[in-house]
């Protein structure tokens, strides 16, 4: 629908606003109603008040928004163009109950659902085969010269903020949003325009402007029916359409909501494709208009309505004039009709879960994060290793400058594996070790081109050619191929280990196996909460767990032990001792280790000792009144230690509070909220003093990585503490306010996995391409000494590295563009090896081929990681408007290049990227960029680090959270229940739902939840009794309680930590907290609602092109 837009007004976007919460909603769109049968109606598109229908013009075709001569053009995607799809009919409550004819399951012919393996591309427009068909035009025909027909006078301008005042400025300012890409098809004539854009209208000077008209659906979309008095919830989204010739793909039809009323059939309206999305909603029942007090604009007599013809997708809909008054009501702006990610992520689950991703086409993009599926390697990395932002890039950098979208890719190259998919096999080349280009140093990898019979191969990053080593040489086949193609995994996949050589070792010398070192805080306040006690507990059983190589009897991994508060106690656990013995270093400005021999011990040769070292600790410290602690003297001890024993390592630090004692690296309290929102904001990320920075220099030069447990009641400096965890890749887990009965098993379980998990040590990556672009900038954990090299004392399979490319010469579509990350690092078993990973990517002369392929989650988990780095050197405020300015740019430059003409009234987004504004719009609310009142200077800078390294599926359930029915969860299926949007309006008072974020697992309560449910949940008989501190769920015999237990584990399994488990309980103090994830509505902290966001969005882009 094409409709005017006026400029939006209201207050300032971006404060705190007055919402419209907490209505009650009846059911939703786009989702079936329980017990109502599936295709029994056609999709209803309910009745349009207040406006009447003029006659379409000579010539004016539905699915191109601007006038032409000649025939209808078919538009399909990716070989001509893609016809946009519409948002936002208006959509009103039903009148009477009579159903109209079924069209339930009828589509134009020679329609497709999705495509098979392209990233979204829907087919809209016009079917080949379909007789034109007439529908109302989307605005009044503006001609040069006429006038426009005046309207009532607009009111005066406001800055942008609040939801719009009436029902003129809502369908101007949201209406007609379309989502769909493709290659610009022909100007419209000179002067002759469908809907003048609003800058003719300018709206301080009131002056009149045409009245918009909302347009039908194009053929293929799905209408949602209007609500009746359904409780609102959502229940499950339809089975997908099974209809013959199509891919299993979205729901096509079906009813949403009761039967409608019966009308006059309009002409031309067909159903609607996945892709678009429904109508602007009718304010709920029992509420007045949306907006009292908005001005009503007339809308001018029209000419007769267009001649009715019956039509197979038609639906029937009043004739606006034939409505009474009474039924006009105004409008809001309907959540349903704008895109929603519970849509798109289902919709790829259907479409791409069932078929293995086979990577051997160069430039494919992936299933979603979000899709469970399996992956071939066939030369390609699996996308579980690297995700590209685009996987189609711009042959030239002023192609790339144009579209603003970064070109980067989030690598993560000891990913775990799901049990199915083979782990990369290592190839060992013997002492002459891998086979590498002579100018580049690429390694050997399945894109090298084998010429002169196989004695020579000319390298497909440098070009250059290098000899073929003589134990490497094979012969070729009648294609070019080695004949040994299929056995060398460096020949025929995308992912495969080196075993490397002793030149690639330090100090040309094969390394020792690494050591653990884990160091305990006995300060008072560790030592009171039992925190000391439980640590050293667990050590006695997690110590037979240390990560070991594949078929190794057990780990070649030694331990050591260090206490400390004020001054350091090392421990002799050598295993010929009957009791271990304890040496203190009080001088800690000058540390050193009292003894070599016995510090770090094999543990199944020191069982006992450890034994009893692990029981007397508790009780050696248990009066202790020293408050004060160390914590840099504590690093030292340890780097120190690795350094006498010549091995690499990691070193596990349990500590409580600020290191005040007096000691190198001592800290005091800077934690000042006076600064957010000023110039000095980003001191709060910088670290105190760079004494920190250097001690993290000499841990990567060593190997030493130092993974960080904090268990803080106040202020503690995680910005400074958090430097050397994150400069040697390392990880920092955080209690605050830590209690043994309710973070013990959160605690416990992050340990547990913290010490078991995949690690190699004194890592270097480095990532090489082809000629044309190159690596420039990179975020993560990680410490750099040269512009090339990302060096990590640790890399877990939990790490990503993100890297982003820049042109430096031209690219062709021909040869596309490669990437290889090789990272070299030692095993657990003490075996250094090098992991090599490759991926191909096409490279385009158009943009639309650029917006084809795009992948908004590994979008925004970049433009978040480099938002988190901009606030370290930048006001947050010049970072927020950056990012905002950034999507702006790559949204416009796609409506401006790659969409078909159309009014400057629609936001058009591409495919690939319509949910880009609503998760934008999450990062934007994160508490990095805007931090509520309850939100914490370390929170923050916990937050910023813990994201830096996440990979793409953690970023997106962080930034946009899960939302599960619990209630609606079927007891005796494996599936989880289907997921529902993060908005208030969607949770029912009497359901029972469950949040999820990778951090925090939040169960809310509604207060009209049935007893016997709470009986079965919580083992309690009301509401009232529920507890808000229980950390786990009460195991109870019965199916809810098995159900409930089972999808709280399948989470936890999913996320690399261990998340907290919440009890919120509606209408209750904590209710706050678990509002802040609901990221589809307005936020405390001044965060806009999405439908406000992408208002906004629309107006940047909008003065973008104007």
């Amino acid at each position: 629908m094409s409709v005017n837009q006026q400029a939006h007004t209201g207050p300032p976007y971006g404060q705190p606003q007055p919402g419209y919460q907490g209505y009650q909603q009846p059911a939703y769109g786009g989702q079936s109603l329980p017990g109502v049968p599936q295709a029994q109606y056609g999709a209803y598109n309910g009745p349009v008040p207040g406006y009447q229908q003029p006659v379409p013009p000579q010539g004016y075709f539905p699915s191109l928004g601007f006038p032409s001569k000649g025939s209808p053009v078919s538009l399909n995607s990716d070989t001509s163009s893609l016809a946009p799809n519409f948002i936002g009919s208006l959509r009103a409550p039903p009148t009477s109950g009579a159903p109209p004819p079924a069209s339930g399951a009828s589509h134009p012919s020679g329609h497709l659902a999705y495509s098979q393996f392209e990233h979204g591309d829907v087919q809209n427009g016009i079917p080949a085969s379909a007789a034109p068909m007439q529908r109302p035009p989307a605005s009044q025909p503006f001609l040069p010269g006429s006038a426009p027909t005046p309207v009532s006078q607009i009111p005066t301008f406001q800055q942008y903020g609040a939801p719009p005042a009436s029902v003129q400025q809502l369908r101007n300012h949201m209406a007609g949003m379309t989502i769909g890409g493709t290659a610009a098809s022909a100007p419209p004539p000179a002067g002759l325009g469908y809907g003048v854009g609003p800058s003719s209208y300018p709206p301080t000077t009131g002056a009149p402007r045409p009245p918009a008209m909302p347009g039908p659906p194009l053929p293929g979309q799905t209408v949602a029916g209007p609500p009746s008095s359904q409780p609102n919830h959502v229940s499950s989204p339809p089975p997908p359409s099974t209809m013959a010739g199509l891919h299993p793909g979205p729901p096509m039809s079906g009813l949403h909501g009761p039967p409608p009323p019966t009308h006059p059939p309009q002409p031309g309206y067909q159903m609607q494709q996945n892709g678009s999305f429904g109508q602007m909603r009718g304010p709920p029942p029992n509420y007045g208009g949306a907006y009292p007090g908005a001005p009503n604009y007339g809308s001018p007599p029209g000419p007769p309505p267009p001649p009715k013809r019956l039509d197979p997708d038609s639906i029937p809909s009043p004739q606006l004039n034939e409505l009474p008054p009474q039924q006009k009501p105004r409008h809001r702006i309907d959540p349903d009709a704008i895109p929603s990610p519970i849509q798109v992520i289902e919709d790829d689950r259907n479409n791409r879960g069932s078929e293995p991703f086979v990577t051997g086409v160069r430039g494919q993009v992936p299933p979603l994060v979000t899709t469970n599926f399996l992956v071939k390697d066939q030369g390609n990395a699996s996308p579980r290793y690297i995700r590209c932002t685009s996987y189609n890039i711009p042959c030239t950098s002023d192609m790339a400058k144009q579209s603003q979208v970064p070109l980067a890719a989030v690598i993560k190259p000891l990913a775990a594996l799901p049990p199915e998919e083979t782990v990369p096999y290592l190839v060992d080349h013997g002492e002459s070790g891998p086979v590498r280009c002579n100018r580049c140093k690429a390694y050997m990898c399945p894109f090298m081109q084998f010429i002169e019979g196989g004695r020579r191969f000319q390298c497909c990053f440098c070009s250059c050619v290098t000899e073929v080593p003589p134990h490497y040489f094979q012969h070729l086949d009648h294609t070019g191929k080695r004949v040994d193609f299929y056995d060398r995994p460096e020949l025929s996949l995308g992912s495969y280990e080196f075993l490397a050589t002793v030149d690639y070792c330090k100090n040309n010398k094969f390394p020792s196996p690494p050591a653990f070192i884990f160091m305990i805080d006995v300060s008072y306040n560790a030592v009171k909460s039992g925190l000391v006690r439980l640590i050293c507990e667990e050590l006695k059983s997690l110590l037979d767990y240390l990560p070991r190589e594949g078929n190794m009897e057990e780990s070649a991994i030694r331990v050591g032990f260090v206490t400390y508060n004020k001054v350091l106690h090392f421990y002799n656990v050598k295993s010929s001792l009957a009791q271990p013995q304890m040496m203190v270093v009080s001088d800690v400005a000058d540390m050193f280790v009292p003894l070599l021999d016995g510090f770090l011990v094999n543990v199944n040769e020191s069982r006992t000792v450890i034994a009893s070292l692990l029981d007397q600790i508790p009780e050696m410290f248990a009066d202790t009144r020293e408050t004060e602690t160390v914590f840099a003297p504590v690093i030292q001890a340890g780097l120190e230690a690795l350094k006498a024993a010549e091995c690499a390592g990691k070193l596990f630090i349990f500590h409580t509070s600020l290191p005040i004692a007096e000691a190198p690296g001592k800290l005091k309290n800077r934690d000042d909220r006076k600064l957010i929102n000023t110039d000095k904001e980003k001191t709060l990320f910088q670290p105190q003093t760079s004494f920190y920075n250097n001690l993290a220099k000499d841990c990567v030069a060593q190997g030493c990585c130092v993974d960080l447990f904090l268990f803080p009641n106040q202020y503690l400096d995680v910005a400074t503490l958090g430097v050397v965890p994150y400069q040697t890749g390392g990880s920092i887990f955080k209690y605050a306010y830590f209690q043994l009965e309710t973070d013990q098993y959160r605690f416990l379980n992050d340990l547990r996995r913290d010490v078991q998990k995949e690690v190699g040590f004194d890592a270097v990556m480095r990532v090489r391409t082809s000629t044309g672009i190159r690596a420039t900038d990179f975020f993560g954990a990680f410490y750099m000494s040269n512009t090339t090299d990302v060096e990590m004392a640790g890399l877990d399979c939990d790490k990503t590295i993100t890297v982003e490319f820049k042109h430096d010469d031209k690219l062709s579509e021909d040869s596309g563009a490669l990437l290889q990350c090789a990272l070299l690092y030692t095993s657990c078993a003490g075996q250094r090896r090098l992991r090599i990973h490759n991926l191909s990517l096409n490279c385009c002369t158009q943009l639309a081929d650029l917006y084809r392929n795009c992948e908004t989650d590994t979008l925004i988990n970049y433009l978040a990681k480099y938002a988190y780095r901009g606030v370290l050197s930048s006001p947050v405020k010049t970072v927020r408007d950056a990012l905002i300015n950034q999507c702006a740019q790559i949204l416009a430059c796609y409506r401006k290049n790659c969409a078909s003409p159309s009014s400057a009234g629609q936001l058009i987004l591409p495919e690939c990227m319509k949910l880009l504004p609503v998760y934008l719009n999450c990062v934007l609310k994160s508490d990095v960029l805007q931090p509520g009142p309850e939100v914490t200077t370390d929170d923050r800078a916990y937050v910023r680090q813990l994201v830096t390294s996440m990979d793409v599926a953690e970023t997106n359930v962080f930034f946009y959270p899960r939302l599960l029915p619990l209630t609606k969860a079927d007891v005796d299926s494996d599936s989880l229940p289907a997921a529902i949007r993060n908005s208030e309006e969607r949770l029912s008072k009497g359901d029972i739902y469950l949040l999820e974020n990778g951090l925090n697992i939040f169960v809310w309560v509604g207060v009209n939840v049935q007893q016997g449910l709470i009986q079965n949940l919580f083992g309690v008989s009301s509401f009232s009794q529920i507890s808000n501190a229980l950390s786990t769920l009460p195991v109870l015999e019965n199916p809810f309680s098995k159900k409930v237990r089972s999808i709280v584990d399948m989470l936890q399994g999913q996320r690399s930590r261990y998340m907290k488990l919440i009890i919120v309980k509606q209408e209750d103090k904590l209710e706050m907290l678990f509002k802040h994830f609901l990221v589809e509505d307005k936020s405390l902290s001044g965060g806009a609602s999405y439908v406000d966001f992408l208002c906004h969005m629309h107006k940047e882009i909008r003065q973008l092109l104007s």
